[in-house]
């Protein structure tokens, strides 16, 4: 109770002061060891990336329907977003470098992982996880023919990603090759995870050019768009040359990154 004589009163009365004291300097002293330093650099924040454990982060709430999306739902006609995906990964040289182009421009980018990858290239989950990509589940083992499998496979196949990195929502099922069936389908949304397709296909993988990729891309790119690209599978350079044009090209078009 306040009195005349001051806000406190009582036995401890005398120590207020020196405990307020000290309370000011414990919060100002972490702000005021924050100084100036060199800027760091899109490639050394995801080097710091590699070594560190994926960072946990929120599941969205699940609104995963059994249909193949495609294109991000807009809210109106000055709406630009896309999203870019990258398919077959982790690998251990190009993903790093996917990344380090998507944090360069400040993109967002959804990895669709081969579970059989990951297990082989945890550190490069790491990277992607902590700048802030997000994971899409593209099967245990690539298995084109995944829909003629018995159901205990299909399922297995289609939850190995999310059982690797606990702690991380994977929300997103891409079937390998983008062979679909009723089956697939089910299963994928039965644990939460929307089916992904793609609007936009460059067909980078075949390597036909950077140049290629590029106007590609161009060409067939409109506001909503699933825009299929790969870090893994094969020697991806032509890809990463192609998102260091792509990427400032659709700022200048008005386009913004998202999470389909």
């Amino acid at each position: 109770m306040a009195t005349r004589n001051g806000l406190f009163r009582g036995v401890g009365a005398e120590r207020v002061p020196a405990l307020l004291a000290a309370l000011v300097l414990g919060l100002v002293a972490p702000l005021g060891a924050v100084g100036p330093h060199d800027p760091v650099t899109p490639a050394e924040e995801v080097a710091a990336a590699q070594d560190a454990p994926p960072a946990a982060q929120p599941a969205p709430v699940s609104s995963a329907k059994p249909v193949v999306l495609t294109d991000i739902p807009l809210a109106g006609p000055g709406d630009r977003r896309i999203a870019l995906t990258f398919d077959d990964g982790p690998d251990p040289k190009w993903t790093p470098q996917v990344v380090n182009a998507l944090v360069k421009y400040g993109a967002k980018g959804t990895f669709c992982m081969v579970g059989s990858q990951m297990e082989k290239n945890p550190e490069v989950v790491s990277v992607v996880v902590n700048a802030g990509m997000r994971i899409c589940a593209h099967s245990r083992t690539h298995d084109e023919q995944l829909a003629k499998r018995d159901p205990a496979t299909i399922e297995a196949e289609i939850t190995d990603v999310g059982n690797r990195v606990p702690g991380t929502p994977v929300t997103y099922f891409r079937a390998p090759g983008g062979n679909w069936d009723k089956q697939i389908l089910d299963v994928s949304v039965a644990h939460a995870m929307q089916p992904l397709g793609w609007a936009v296909d460059p067909r980078d993988w075949s390597r036909p050019g950077t140049d290629a990729i590029v106007a590609a891309v161009q060409k067939q790119v409109k506001p909503g768009a699933v825009i299929l690209l790969h870090d893994g599978g094969g020697t991806r350079s032509q890809t990463v040359e192609a998102l260091e044009k792509l990427l400032p090209w659709l700022a200048a078009q008005g386009y913004t990154t998202d999470f389909p």
